[in-house]
């Protein structure tokens, strides 16, 4: 069974052109861009890992020159909470809004309703890759989905391949990955072209509450697996540390989180229960970490409010703030290391 697993991992690795460890579950997937001619969402072409043609090489040389960084937003937008559209909204509005520009976003618990939203908003039609964008449809016994969105005024068209790896889940939950290739330099080569190199990005939602056996230590194992075989990478999301030992999980998988690498210890980088509401204490919810790469800065997006008529029996009509979710998101500047991690 054992042999199985590997030779389906290497016929897979070969046909997607994508190194995975050895026994990794993968479900390929196609990139979506939205077509404006026919008014709707289509499957993109996939990329492989290339050297840029000479063409391309005054753009691609800019690009490396003047906008080194690369920033991501990850954010979990809270599938339960009323007015999952409008929050979806606000959250899309900020984010888009940022500056530096937002390269790369990730969202966890998209409902249904918020997904049809995302797949209306005219900036992500005009500007985004989607990983998904089939939001009548989520996991079979899902309330909620990971999306990945990539900026296709900083990555080239068709990104490369994107896939979900299955890791061992109470929730049926997976890691929802892609890989981009970038100019790893901005002098060309003797035969005009710009070197790429590839860059692994891993969208998570690990399991929600304490339950025992922890399931967490096989599901970051696996996340630190994708990115070291890939040689430099990110993993970001809701990682859900409830247990003591989660607390250095990351740490243990060779993986650097990025808020401990730059944050003072006299900051917690809390992202939720921050308000107070919930029953339990405030936590370090959300994480960024990487393999291979320099992190430049991270930084906690709180969360604005937005009204909520509500109409209460035996009340007047009135008016309620919502948070736009119950977590912060987080935002992380990034580029790339002076070498690849290899893999083990």
């Amino acid at each position: 069974m054992a042999f199985i697993s590997r030779f389906r991992t290497q016929i897979l690795s070969w046909w997607q052109d994508t190194p995975l460890p050895a026994g990794t579950t993968a479900t390929f997937q196609s990139w979506h861009e939205f077509d404006e001619v026919n008014n709707r969402w289509c499957a993109a072409e996939t990329a492989r890992e290339t050297t840029a043609s000479a063409d391309d090489r005054d753009r691609q040389e800019e690009k490396a020159t003047d906008s080194p960084s690369y920033h991501l937003v990850t954010w979990n937008v809270d599938y339960s909470s009323p007015l999952p559209g409008q929050r979806l909204s606000a959250i899309l509005s900020h984010t888009l809004s940022l500056s530096p520009a937002v390269d790369i976003i990730f969202l966890q618990e998209l409902s249904r309703e918020a997904f049809l939203v995302l797949l209306d908003e005219p900036d992500v039609r005009r500007g985004w890759f989607l990983s998904d964008a089939n939001g009548g449809v989520l996991p079979a016994g899902q309330s909620f989905t990971t999306i990945t969105l990539l900026s296709k005024a900083r990555f080239q068209s068709p990104p490369g391949p994107v896939w979900r790896v299955k890791y061992p889940s109470r929730f049926q939950r997976d890691a929802l990955c892609c890989d981009v290739f970038v100019p790893s330099a901005a002098v060309p080569d003797r035969r005009g072209a710009v070197a790429r190199a590839r860059l692994r990005l891993v969208n998570v939602h690990l399991d929600s509450l304490p339950i025992q056996p922890s399931l967490w230590p096989q599901q970051v194992s696996t996340v630190a697996a994708l990115l070291r075989s890939a040689g430099r990478g990110v993993v970001a999301g809701d990682f859900n540390p409830v247990l003591p030992a989660d607390d250095t999980l990351v740490r243990d998988n060779g993986l650097a989180d990025a808020w401990v690498e730059l944050r003072s210890g006299d900051d917690p980088g809390f992202t939720w229960g921050v308000d107070g509401k919930e029953p339990f204490p405030p936590t370090r919810m959300d994480k960024v970490a990487v393999v291979g790469l320099r992190v430049q800065d991270v930084e906690i997006l709180s969360p604005g409010h937005i009204q909520c008529r509500t109409d209460r029996v035996g009340e007047l009509d009135g008016d309620e703030m919502v948070a736009w979710s119950d977590h912060s998101g987080l935002k992380c500047s990034f580029k790339l290391g002076s070498e690849a991690v290899v893999p083990l």
